[in-house]
């Protein structure tokens, strides 16, 4: 578990916040690199998911009997993403197109819509969920994206996921139904697990403060409160103004908020800036929010991320 406590040292300056907005530009950045397919052509279906966090859910319930490729590497952001001319064509050749919609992948729409118009099954997962809207920042009322945050709408992806490949041919589907049934066993467990670790925090300490607006589905599934976010938006493209980080941090010192959250993907030296201008001593705990961690990390599939980030809001916002 990463904990740095970050003390305020210096007097909230506007060259700070200045130096804040310039890091977010950075931060947007880094996120940008170039997806790489996981499998080869076995002869079997061959299913092509946009997102890892996607592409774990999807491999779970048909990987046993589809060749699952998945565009996103671990530790990418998932607005920013790049992929290949040759990964494009795959979008083209599936046999099912899965993505998250919603806005989420605004590096690689272009290349859904070209497969969709190609006559390319497409599923998206975003229209098969109730989508919360932003209820603050720059894309208030917008559809959010980050859906997976509660466990249970994942149950309605995987619906749609085994509604889909019923109609793909050589997919068995009484083998389908129990992949897909196993998985939702295990997503209703993770559901329970993550309220039963949310309800030892005190309800005054639920509060989040992270990099970009992540958390609405969490927030509303485990009543916590969304404080707000250093960069204002739905996506981390965006750049906050000195305006939004000095709003932010009196919002901060306003909620005594100890513990503010930092993507695992992204650099945390923004919240860091954040943290800095806050009058109070606070934490900054890392936290995987829009992809999956490299095979063999803390958060290498979607059960293990929620599971870790369970442990560490917890822990944040209880000691």
């Amino acid at each position: 578990m990463q904990i740095r406590d970050v003390r305020r040292t210096a007097s909230r300056t506007g060259t700070a916040l200045a130096v804040a907005a310039a890091l977010a530009m950075t931060t947007a950045l880094a996120g940008c690199s170039v997806g790489t397919s996981t499998t080869g052509d076995s002869g079997r279906p061959r299913i092509v998911v946009t997102t890892n966090i996607l592409g774990d859910v999807v491999d779970n319930v048909l990987g046993d009997q589809a060749d699952v490729t998945t565009l996103m590497r671990p530790n990418a952001d998932p607005h920013s993403f790049e992929i290949s001319a040759k990964e494009a064509a795959l979008l083209g050749e599936a046999d099912l197109v899965v993505s998250s919609g919603l806005g989420l992948e605004e590096g690689l729409q272009q290349h859904l819509d070209r497969a969709a118009d190609a006559g390319a099954p497409v599923l998206v997962a975003g229209d098969e969920v109730t989508a919360l809207p932003y209820t603050s920042g720059e894309a208030e009322g917008a559809p959010d994206p980050h859906f997976w945050t509660d466990p249970r709408t994942m149950l309605d992806v995987v619906d749609a996921i085994e509604r889909e490949a019923t109609s793909i041919d050589d997919i068995d589907a009484q083998q389908l139904a129990d992949d897909a049934d196993a998985y939702r066993d295990e997503l209703r467990e993770l559901d329970a697990d993550m309220a039963g670790a949310f309800g030892a925090i005190p309800k005054s300490h639920r509060a989040l403060v992270t990099n970009h607006h992540v958390f609405g589905y969490l927030a509303d599934r485990f009543d916590f409160r969304i404080i707000g976010a250093a960069v204002p938006s739905g996506t981390t493209l965006a750049a906050p103004s000195a305006a939004d980080l000095r709003e932010l941090s009196d919002a901060i010192t306003e909620a005594g908020v100890t513990t503010i959250f930092a993507e695992s993907s992204q650099p945390d030296r923004l919240v860091q800036v954040l943290a800095s201008e806050a009058e109070i001593d606070v934490r900054v705990e890392e936290l995987f929010t829009e992809s999956l961690s490299a095979p063999g990390g803390e958060a290498d599939t979607y059960l293990a991320l929620m599971r870790a980030n369970t442990e560490r809001i917890t822990n944040g916002l209880t000691q």
